[in-house]
């Protein structure tokens, strides 16, 4: 079972080809990279996954050019939020890792800034497709290891924090 949260308001359970307890008869076809179709009783869709935040679980897709963000909370991440660890842990946060490997587009703090969790810190861009890394916690920058347009690894540290 999961929650789908579609721009911060409107809540759907999706489990076993159902939302929200109906079936669903979907038909997927991936177009593009980036590209789909979706044929849902006898209406077609074209959407586009714009962008991925796999930190938070969030992308925004456009969906018959209107965008939409769209969370996704899977059974464990509702199980945490349920027992009152929704992620904001009172763990200090050291850095922030690549949580793949590309290309450093746009760097969006920097040394001495005090950010909160949430706030866009890097752009990445991964197989054709923008990644917006967000700060995992409240923090002040010590250091940005990375400069734009600069190629990384899967755990390259791009952040440290004091």
């Amino acid at each position: 079972m999961a929650k789908v949260i579609v721009n911060g308001s409107t809540h759907f359970e999706i489990e076993n080809g159902t939302i929200d307890g109906n079936a669903v008869s979907a038909e997927i076809i991936k177009t593009g990279e980036r590209f789909f179709h979706v044929l849902d009783n006898g209406k077609s869709y074209t959407v586009e996954v714009v962008r991925i935040d796999a930190a938070t679980k969030t992308m925004i897709l456009r969906i018959n050019n209107n965008e939409y963000e769209v969370q996704v909370k899977e059974k464990l991440d509702l199980l945490l939020e349920k027992m009152g660890f929704d992620g904001a842990s009172s763990a200090k946060i050291k850095d922030l890792k690549a949580p793949m490997p590309g290309a450093v587009l746009d760097i969006r703090v920097e040394a001495g800034q005090t950010i909160q969790k949430g706030d866009a810190l890097i752009v990445l861009e991964a197989m054709k497709m923008e990644n917006v890394l967000k700060a995992p916690g409240d923090a002040i920058v010590k250091s940005i290891e990375v400069q734009k347009g600069q190629n990384v690894e899967k755990n390259h540290v791009l952040i440290i924090f004091e």
